[in-house]
């Protein structure tokens, strides 16, 4: 096993605009393949990334200042990870490596949203059903936040981000800069994977599930979880800080595990943000659960804890909720702090108790409620296909709220895994979460609640745009749609349950 905490943390490089177009800044990223040391005592690891980086450089952006960005395929013609040419979207007359981006909680019109099949190959050869433009444009009309950029090619979106196609995109507006939060060298992404390797470095994701399906290879997982936790690329780094106030900006950027992290002295976190922005108030919270695509914007105080080497740990299940605990030796670990620096300067910063003011969306009787199942069936070669719905990709669109329209989405989990739910284009709220009878849903295939709804946690009660729907309840969001109109996709950010058809298009009718 690699020895844990001997590699510094990283820091993603900012990246810079290569010039201004008509007042815009205009970017170019290509996704190239590279080699990366991801550990002291690993071979040089084959990755793809943005701009050969793994994750990607970082997008430091401001509320209302909108950016071009060239997204380039420079990438091989042929993949190295085992494509499954039974799944929609990845037959064998398509392209092996197709791309396009998605700015993960992006306020974005839908030709540069990234749409699954507006995908296109090396130098836009060959471009998916739905390619419009290769200029995309992010308007950032919205409030400071942690976004993410990453791939989101139909059927080998799992593939493409295991490869190494992630990034952070961080908004920031006036708002957020009077609360006197930690700046930079004190605010600190961390955005944690997990991936398997090989001993010659190369990284693996299996070709089979297990067991392994005898009509299928290569064939989908049901999820995947790596036996290695990286954090900014790093296989369990460590990093040094000074006995002070830091701000972590946490993605959890794993294909299908869940992480629920704590310290290892029992120090808090105090959660000041979430998916779409600050919170109204900070949460301080002993432990924190975030499900795939989920952030956390927390503040950590190590001023009482000059000396110590704390370690941030995972105790989350995998599968969600249902599975196995981590082992403490791996991945029950994430990475090492050190408070062994001595203190630069005595204006810390401070903990404001009002963030943010954020207004209540309620429940009225005009509000449309579309109650939607989460659920599984077998296909043709005995495998679980996961269903929003129960629709496949294929069938028309179902879902198609009107702009400028506040809706209630109300997710029927009757599988037995949680699944983090992602619409494009919005933020919502999460009004509530009920239990019902699974058993007797199994028998009857009725919904039968069996206690209150219940609101959702402090940390949640912010502007979201992931949300986890548990097994055997009904969690209710409540939605407004807008700015812009038309076709974009709602999904399970499970990326084996995305590439396998838990994934919708919507259409936002103007």
């Amino acid at each position: 096993m690699l020895e844990k905490f001997v590699d510094p943390l990283p820091i993603m490089k900012t990246i810079q605009p290569i010039c201004i177009l008509n007042d815009v800044p205009y970017y170019e990223v290509s996704m190239v393949q590279s080699l990366k040391k991801l550990h002291r005592d690993l071979p040089p690891t084959k990755i793809w990334g943005y701009n050969g980086e793994f994750p990607g450089p970082t997008f430091r952006v401001w509320k209302n200042r909108p950016i071009h960005v060239l997204w380039k395929n420079e990438l091989p013609l042929k993949h190295f990870l085992p494509i499954d040419t039974t799944i929609h979207g990845a037959e064998k007359n398509k392209p092996e490596v197709r791309t396009v981006v998605h700015l993960h909680g992006g306020v974005t019109p839908d030709t540069s949203d990234g749409y699954p099949e507006a995908w296109f190959t090396r130098g836009f050869k060959q471009v998916g059903s739905h390619f419009t433009n290769q200029l995309y444009t992010y308007p950032n009309i919205q409030d400071a936040t942690a976004l993410w950029y990453h791939d989101h090619a139909m059927g080998i979106t799992r593939l493409n981000i295991y490869a190494g196609l992630v990034g952070l995109y961080l908004i920031y507006d006036e708002e957020e800069q009077r609360l006197n939060l930690p700046k930079q060298p004190y605010e600190i992404p961390l955005l944690i994977l997990d991936r398997s390797f090989q001993a010659d470095g190369a990284l693996y994701y299996p070709a089979q599930p297990d067991p392994p399906n005898p009509d299928v290879n290569p064939s989908i997982l049901p999820d995947f979880f790596g036996d290695t936790i990286l954090v900014n690329g790093k296989i369990w780094p460590y990093l040094d800080v000074e006995p002070r106030l830091y701000r972590f900006r946490i993605l959890n950027g794993s294909n299908s595990r869940f992480y629920r992290l704590s310290f290892s002295n029992g120090m808090p976190f105090i959660q000041i943000g979430s998916d779409q922005g600050l919170l109204a108030n900070p949460v301080e919270v002993p432990s924190l659960l975030l499900a795939p695509a989920e952030r956390a914007d927390v503040l950590v105080d190590f001023s009482s804890s000059s000396g110590e080497l704390i370690t941030i740990r995972n105790d989350a299940e995998s599968p969600f909720p249902q599975g196995e605990k981590p082992n403490p030796e791996t991945t029950g670990s994430i990475m090492q702090i050190r408070v062994i620096k001595k203190l630069k300067d005595q204006d810390v910063g401070g903990l404001p108790f009002n963030l943010k003011y954020i207004p209540k969306l309620k429940e009225s009787p005009n509000k449309k409620i579309r109650n939607l199942l989460l659920s599984t069936r077998k296909d043709q070669y005995g495998r679980s296909i996961h269903l929003l719905d129960d629709r496949l990709w294929i069938d028309p669109v179902t879902e198609t709220p009107t702009l400028w329209s506040t809706e209630i989405w109300s997710f029927i989990n009757v599988t037995n895994a949680t699944h983090p739910i992602h619409l494009h284009l919005v933020r919502f709220q999460i009004l509530d979460r009920q239990p019902f009878d699974g058993e007797l849903y199994e028998k009857e295939k009725k919904i039968v609640p069996t206690g209150p709804r219940q609101a959702p946690d402090l940390n949640e009660q912010g502007w979201k745009d992931t949300v986890r729907a548990n097994p055997k309840e009904i969690t209710r969001i409540i939605v407004p749609f807008g700015p812009f109109s038309g076709l974009y996709v709602w999904h399970c950010h499970i990326l084996e349950h995305e590439d396998y058809e838990m994934m919708r298009p919507y259409f936002v009718l103007p």
